[in-house]
C-alpha cells in the first residue's frame, strides 16, 4: 500500500502543472498571458475547464502577477493558478 501511495504522489507531482490536476488534486499551474493582455476574471466550468477573461492593457497599466487560489475546509489538495501579465 505504501508503494502505491508513493507512486500516486510522484504521478501527481509530475503532472501538477496541468490545470485539471491543479483543480482535482491540488498543485500550481502558471499561465503566461499574451503580451499586452491583462486578466479580468477567472473561473472553473464543467469540472476541469478553466475559463479566464482578458482585455487589452491601457498604455499606463503596470503588469501584475495574479493568483487564483482554492480554499478547502480541510486545507488539503488546494489548487492554485498563477497568471502572469506582461507588456
Amino acid at each position: 500500500m505504501k508503494k502505491f501511495f508513493f507512486i500516486l504522489m510522484i504521478g501527481i507531482c509530475l503532472t501538477s502543472c496541468d490545470q485539471s490536476m491543479s483543480r482535482s488534486f491540488g498543485g500550481t499551474t502558471k499561465i503566461n498571458l499574451k503580451p499586452g493582455e491583462k486578466l479580468v476574471e477567472v473561473t472553473w466550468k464543467d469540472d476541469d475547464n478553466l475559463w479566464y477573461l482578458v482585455e487589452p492593457m491601457d498604455s499606463n497599466y503596470v503588469p501584475k502577477t495574479k493568483v487564483f487560489k482554492e480554499s478547502t475546509v480541510m486545507g488539503v489538495m488546494e489548487g492554485k493558478v498563477i497568471f502572469i501579465e506582461s507588456k
